[in-house]
C-alpha cells in the first residue's frame, strides 16, 4: 500500500514538473515574441491588412497636328457574376428580367441566359462569366438590370474594370502611332513611352470586410504624375487619303504588302505614313512599318541617285547622247535588258532617265567609273545616300551599298546592277529623303513623326526641323533633275499620271524580286514630289508582288496612287486668288474706258460700229440708245444683226454674235 501510494505521489511531481516547464516554455515564447521577434510579428500581420495601394497615372494622349485625337486611355468593364450569393427570393424575383436584358444587350435568347446563369448557381459558380470589353455607358446600363441593380452583395454583380488605349481613328494609321504593351513598344507610344506613361503614386490600403480594401491617408502618400501629351506630324485629311489611295491599289492588284508616306518638303514632317500588310482571307491591316523598317532592292527609282552623281562629277549631262541599241547589253556572263523590247537607239541622258533606260545608264556609268567604282560608290555617301536616318522610331532598316573594297560581295557586275537599283537596299524613307531634298532645292531633312510634347497647355518638348545634309548636291544638279523628275510624267514612263492642271515630278520604279527562285516577283514604286514647280510635299509608294496577271509595272501599279493622294490633297485645299490694287489705271484700261465713253455720251441715228466692242459695253450702249438686245458667246463683239451705218428700228430686236 506504501509502494503503490509512493508511485502515485511520484507520478505526481512528474506531471507537475512537466506542467511546470510547459508553462515555462510557454512564457519564454511570450517574453520572445514580444521582445525578440515582435517587430516581425507585428510587420507580418500589417502585410495581411495593410498593403501599398498603386494608384495609376493616366497615360498621355496623342494628337494629329491639327488637335484630332489618334490614341487615347478610355476604362473598359469585364462583368461576372456569383449567382449564390443572390438569396432565393431575389433571385427567383429577378432572374426572368434579368435574362431578357441581357438577351437584348448581349445577344442570344433570354432562355439560353436563363439556363446559364441557373446552372452557374447550381454548380456553384461564384465568378460566371458574363461579357466582358464594355464601354462606360454600356457599364452603366447592365448595372441597371434586374438583380444586378441591387450591388455586388445582394445581385452578385462583379465588375472588373482596366484601362486600354484606344485609336479613334480605328486602323488608320495604327503602326505609325504604335502601341506599349505586352507585345513590346512600336511606334509613336512604344518610343515615346517615357513622356506618355507619367508616373505611378501609391497610397496605403487596409483590409476591411468581405475582403475590401479602403485608403487610408498617411505621411507616405505619393500623388500621380500623369503623362504627358504627344503632338504628331500626322495630318487626319492627309492621312485618311493616303491609307484609301494605298488600300484600293492593293485589293485591286491583289498585292502582299504595300506602303505610302507623304512628307511635307521644307520640314520633313511626316504628314501621312500608310503601312498595310495581306493575311491569309486576302484583307488588309496595320501589319509592320515597311516605311521605316523593309530595307528592300529600290530598282528604278535608285537611278535618281546615279544620274545625280554623274552629273555632279561632269562625265555626262543631260544632253549627253548615249547609244542604247536594241535594249540588251551584255556584262561578262549577265544581260542588262531595257523594258522596251527593241531598246531606243540613240537618245540623249536626260531621255534615258525619262523612259528609265537601264541599258542607256549602265553603259555611261560603266565607261566613267569601270575602272574606279569607289569614286562612284563616294559620290553616292556624299549625297547621304547608304546612311541611317537615325529616326526616333525604333526599327530603322540597314541600308546597304555594295563596296568594291569587300571582295567577297564585289563581282564585276556589281557597279552595272547597282546603277539601276540591284544589289543595294534601302527603305522607303531612306529614299523618300533624297527625294524630298531633290525637292527642296538639296536641303536633305530628317523626317519627322513628332512636333510637340505638352503638359496640358504648356509645352514641354519642341521638336523642329533637323538638316541631314546642307546640299546634296549643286542647284545646277538639282534644277536638272527637277526638269528630268518633271519630264517624266508629261512624257517619260508615268505619263498615265500626268495632268496639266497640277504638274507632278517623279520616277517610277519596276523591280525584281525572289528572282533567285522560279516565282519571280515584283516590286512596283513611284517616288516624287509635288506640286512640281513649287513642291510642297514629297510621297513614295511601295506595292509588293501585285498579281502580275493583273499588272506589276510602278506607272501602272504605284503611281496611280501619287496622282490620287496629289489631286485629293489639291482639292482639299483651298484656293486663294489674289486681286492686285493697281495704284494707276494700265494703259488698256484707261484706253478702252475713254472710247467707252466716247461712244456711250455720241448722240446716234444710225446703227453705231460695234466690232471688237466689249460685249457687256455693247448691250448697255444699245439699251441706252432704247433698243433691245439679245447675244449669244462671251466677249468681244463679232457680228451684228443691224449692220453700221443703218437706221435702227426700235420695234426690232437687235441680236449680236460675241467670241
Amino acid at each position: 500500500m506504501a509502494i503503490e501510494k509512493k508511485n502515485i505521489l511520484n507520478r505526481l511531481y512528474l506531471l507537475a514538473g512537466a506542467m511546470f516547464l510547459f508553462a515555462f516554455g510557454i512564457t519564454y515564447k511570450i517574453i520572445e515574441i514580444q521582445f525578440v521577434e515582435g517587430d516581425f510579428y507585428k510587420k507580418k500581420a500589417e502585410s495581411l491588412t495593410i498593403k501599398d495601394g498603386v494608384v495609376k497615372a493616366n497615360r498621355g494622349n496623342i494628337y494629329s497636328s491639327d488637335g484630332s485625337l489618334l490614341a487615347t486611355s478610355v476604362s473598359r468593364f469585364d462583368i461576372r457574376m456569383d449567382p449564390v450569393t443572390v438569396s432565393d427570393e431575389n433571385f427567383e424575383k429577378n432572374i426572368k428580367g434579368l435574362s431578357k436584358s441581357l438577351s437584348q444587350m448581349l445577344g442570344k435568347s433570354a432562355g439560353y441566359w436563363e439556363s446559364y446563369i441557373r446552372k452557374g448557381r447550381k454548380t456553384k459558380n461564384r465568378y460566371l462569366f458574363i461579357t466582358r470589353n464594355l464601354g462606360y455607358n454600356d457599364y452603366l446600363k447592365i448595372k441597371s438590370f434586374p438583380m444586378f441593380n441591387l450591388g455586388t452583395y445582394r445581385g452578385g454583380i462583379i465588375t472588373e474594370q482596366r484601362t486600354v488605349r484606344e485609336h479613334p481613328i480605328g486602323k488608320i494609321a495604327e503602326r505609325a502611332v504604335g502601341y506599349d504593351d505586352y507585345r513590346g513598344k512600336v511606334g509613336i507610344e512604344g518610343n515615346f513611352y517615357e513622356y506618355l506613361r507619367g508616373r505611378n503614386g501609391k497610397r496605403l490600403k487596409q483590409k476591411i470586410a468581405k475582403g475590401q480594401w479602403k485608403p487610408l491617408n498617411d505621411n507616405n502618400e505619393v500623388e500621380p504624375v500623369d503623362g504627358k501629351d504627344i503632338i504628331s506630324t500626322i495630318d487626319l485629311n492627309i492621312q485618311d487619303i493616303a491609307h484609301h489611295a494605298l488600300l484600293e491599289q492593293l485589293e485591286k492588284f491583289e498585292a502582299d504588302h504595300g506602303t505610302v508616306v507623304v512628307m511635307e518638303t521644307k520640314t520633313g514632317e511626316i504628314k501621312g505614313i500608310s503601312n498595310l500588310g495581306r493575311n491569309k482571307k486576302g484583307n488588309y491591316y496595320e501589319r509592320l512599318n515597311y516605311a521605316v523598317g523593309e530595307s528592300h532592292e529600290p530598282g528604278s527609282t535608285f537611278k535618281l541617285m546615279s544620274m545625280m552623281v554623274a552629273l555632279e562629277d561632269k562625265v555626262i549631262d543631260t544632253s549627253t547622247v548615249v547609244d542604247t541599241g536594241n535594249g540588251a547589253y551584255k556584262i561578262y556572263n549577265r544581260t542588262v535588258r531595257d523594258s522596251h523590247r527593241g531598246g531606243y537607239g540613240k537618245i540623249s541622258m536626260g531621255r534615258v532617265f525619262e523612259v528609265s533606260s537601264n541599258v542607256g545608264l549602265v553603259k555611261v556609268i560603266e565607261k566613267a567609273y569601270g575602272n574606279n567604282p569607289q569614286k562612284f560608290i563616294d559620290g553616292l555617301h556624299k549625297m547621304g545616300v547608304g546612311y541611317k536616318l537615325n529616326l526616333p522610331i525604333k526599327g530603322e532598316g540597314k541600308p546597304r551599298l555594295p563596296n568594291p573594297n569587300d571582295k567577297e560581295n564585289w563581282y564585276g557586275t556589281s557597279l552595272a546592277w547597282m546603277t539601276h537599283g540591284y544589289g543595294v537596299h534601302l527603305t522607303p524613307l531612306q529614299t523618300l529623303a533624297i527625294y524630298n531634298a531633290v525637292a527642296n532645292n538639296g536641303e536633305m531633312v530628317k523626317p519627322r513623326f513628332i512636333k510637340e510634347i505638352r503638359d496640358q497647355d504648356r509645352v514641354v518638348e519642341s521638336f523642329d526641323k533637323v538638316v541631314l545634309n546642307p546640299r546634296i548636291a549643286s542647284q545646277e544638279t538639282i534644277d536638272k533633275m527637277k526638269a528630268l523628275m518633271r519630264n517624266v510624267v508629261k512624257k517619260g514612263t508615268a505619263t498615265n499620271i500626268y495632268n496639266k492642271n497640277y504638274e507632278l515630278a517623279g520616277k517610277t520604279g519596276t523591280c525584281q524580286t525572289e528572282y533567285w527562285t522560279d516565282n519571280t516577283q515584283y516590286i512596283a514604286s513611284f517616288a516624287g514630289y509635288f506640286p512640281a514647280d513649287n513642291p510642297e510635299y514629297s510621297c513614295i509608294v511601295i506595292i509588293h508582288k501585285p498579281n502580275k496577271k493583273i499588272g506589276y509595272y510602278g506607272n501602272v501599279v504605284a503611281a496611280p496612287v501619287f496622282k490620287k493622294i496629289a489631286h485629293k490633297i489639291y482639292t482639299k485645299k483651298p484656293v486663294i486668288d489674289e486681286v492686285k490694287q493697281y495704284e494707276k489705271s494700265p494703259e488698256l484700261l484707261v484706253e478702252n474706258f475713254e472710247s467707252y465713253n466716247v461712244k456711250v455720251n455720241k448722240k446716234y441715228e444710225t446703227m453705231p460700229n460695234l466690232k471688237n466692242m466689249n460685249g457687256m459695253d455693247a448691250v448697255a450702249l444699245l439699251e441706252n440708245l432704247g433698243l433691245t438686245v439679245v447675244f449669244k458667246g462671251t466677249g468681244k463683239v463679232k457680228q451684228q444683226s443691224v449692220k453700221a451705218g443703218e437706221k435702227f428700228d426700235r420695234t426690232k430686236i437687235v441680236e449680236l454674235t460675241l467670241s
